[in-house]
């Protein structure tokens, strides 16, 4: 056989078989996520809880916990109304007022400090705008604590809370003469649960018309 002949056989052959493979491979379907898929992972991560505890974040060694949740947003009260003494002595009144007189709201601490947080100083700028606006009024400052610690450490940080919510003020323009602090410690729970959200509302400074 001719020598260009044989050549222009061999590769007219090599194209026809790549052809047929080529033509006898199916196509790969490439199926895309599913677009109703939702995910839920951290959807509720509130847990249904809409009661506005005060700071709950750390366990007994201080190791930090679940998120801590804002414990006044401006409208603690909602609809309730509190007119008899009774009422007052409710759990739901002093969820929101502590020991506080009606008129202030109560500062919470997180565990085993005595520092204002950022969420709380609108709360005792709001106490101070009442005593500048009502200049004869005259309070104190109830320090308190959990019941975890001794007796003596927990008198001294629970000073040390009413001392600074009163400094805290002091710097907002009250008079330092018109304010007084006792410390009570943990002799006198508002709570008594031995549970986080109990120990989280006794950890508080009330402020209260003398």
């Amino acid at each position: 056989m001719n020598p260009f002949l044989k050549s222009a056989f061999i590769t007219t052959a090599l194209l026809s078989s790549f052809v047929l493979l080529n033509s006898g491979c199916s196509k790969k379907t490439v199926v895309p996520p599913d677009s109703t898929a939702t995910a839920s992972e951290g959807a509720e991560m509130n847990g249904g809880n809409d009661i506005n505890y005060p700071p709950a974040d750390f366990s007994e060694d201080g190791i930090g916990g679940e998120e801590s949740m804002d414990p006044y947003d401006g409208q603690s009260g909602g609809n309730l109304s509190f007119n008899s003494e009774a009422d007052k002595q409710s759990p739901e009144y002093q969820r929101i007022h502590g020991r506080s007189s009606a008129t202030f709201s109560p500062v919470y601490f997180d565990f085993d400090q005595a520092g204002v947080t950022y969420d709380m100083q609108p709360i005792v700028a709001s106490n101070a705008d009442y005593m500048k606006n009502n200049p004869d009024s005259i309070v104190v400052i109830e320090g308190n604590s959990d019941e975890r610690g001794t007796n003596e450490y927990n008198l001294a940080l629970a000073e040390r809370r009413a001392i600074n919510v009163k400094e805290y003020m002091v710097n907002l323009g009250v008079s330092p003469t018109r304010i007084r602090t006792v410390s009570y410690g943990e002799e006198r729970p508002l709570f008594t649960g031995n549970n986080e959200a109990d120990w989280a509302q006794n950890r508080r400074a009330d402020t209260i018309i003398e």
